[in-house]
């Protein structure tokens, strides 16, 4: 630093010079002031020590807030249930396949006679059954998986199994009907931990909007056997629905009792319903609404925030 006097005003002004180059080896530690790498040993100890405490001090804290999150935590069961917690009682409904490109996942579209395209859906069903038709992909080897009906529930945290034997034209045999232009699809209610189902088994006090087919199917089964969540699915439009043709659903017509209430049992797997259009109006778009029905299933069908049911469309060439 170079310094320069003022008489005149008695200051003195000091213009920095040029630092003097330093070689690596003097810049690891210099001689002359004691520092290595630009500090002496006082001050690295000095900031040492205070890093040391700074992450001793979070890492406290951190643990803190994982002691006190896991204390209102349990891996069994929510601590916010139902209309408690932020999900809610009126549970969505899913359906497969769906393709994997986000854009076109609502969109079912192959022709029959194009292995490629029918392959391309029979194996998209194939993966989302797999641990359906392979129980060792569950936890505990899916050993708590027992035969149910509606005379016979799970018990001791036992599940009821999925029997894809009963699919009938919706099976893989039958490469769920994609190969005959008869394509299957598969509907699932979304689970919410200890909802259970009110169902429609008054044949008396059924709403006055349910689809007359699903009256008649209601009426004609044992009253023993009506405590199901019940499936329709129509073409959103007159033309739609035109177009879309008979429609068979598999095993049954709804998800019965005996699957209801989910409360995390291991290896618990959803009930499906299986929908086979038999035959669909080929060369058009169609599209469709399945809808559940329960008395504490909500129904809106406006695409904004739909309830209480899902939309998808087919177009078989």
């Amino acid at each position: 630093m170079e310094k320069i006097v003022d008489n005149n005003f008695d200051v003195t002004f000091e213009f920095p010079s040029k630092p003097v180059p330093k070689t690596f080896g003097q810049f690891l530690y210099d001689h002359q002031t004691g520092q290595y790498m630009g500090r002496t040993l006082k001050n690295w100890g000095q900031l040492g020590l205070f890093y040391l405490v700074f992450y001793i001090g979070l890492a406290i804290g951190f643990a803190i807030c994982m002691q006190g999150l896991l204390a209102v935590l349990n891996d069994q069961y929510p601590r916010y249930q139902l209309s408690d917690s932020i999900i809610g009682t009126n549970p969505g409904l899913g359906f497969r396949p769906f393709a994997e490109q986000v854009e076109k996942s609502g969109f079912i579209h192959f022709e029959a006679n194009n292995e490629t395209q029918t392959n391309y859906w029979i194996n998209r069903i194939n993966d989302f059954l797999e641990p359906y038709n392979n129980h060792s992909l569950l936890p505990g080897g899916g050993k708590n998986h027992v035969n149910c009906d509606f005379n016979q529930r799970a018990k001791n945290r036992n599940v009821c199994t999925f029997d894809l034997t009963r699919l009938e034209g919706c099976s893989v045999e039958n490469g769920f009907g994609y190969k005959s232009s008869s394509p299957c699809v598969f509907i699932k209610l979304n689970r919410i931990y200890g909802w259970v189902p009110e169902y429609y088994d008054d044949v008396n006090a059924l709403p006055a909007e349910m689809p007359a087919d699903l009256v008649e199917h209601i009426k004609s089964l044992p009253e023993g056997h009506r405590k199901q969540v019940w499936m329709t699915c129509n073409g959103i439009s007159p033309s739609d629905n035109e177009a879309l043709g008979p429609v068979s659903y598999f095993p049954n017509r709804g998800l019965p009792s005996h699957y209801f209430p989910y409360t995390n049992q291991p290896s618990y797997l959803s009930p499906l319903v299986a929908v086979q259009f038999e035959r669909p109006t080929a060369q058009r778009i169609i599209d469709i609404e399945c809808r559940a029905w329960a008395k504490n299933i909500n129904y809106v069908g406006r695409d904004r925030d739909r309830q209480g049911s899902t939309t998808f469309s087919i177009l078989v060439d």
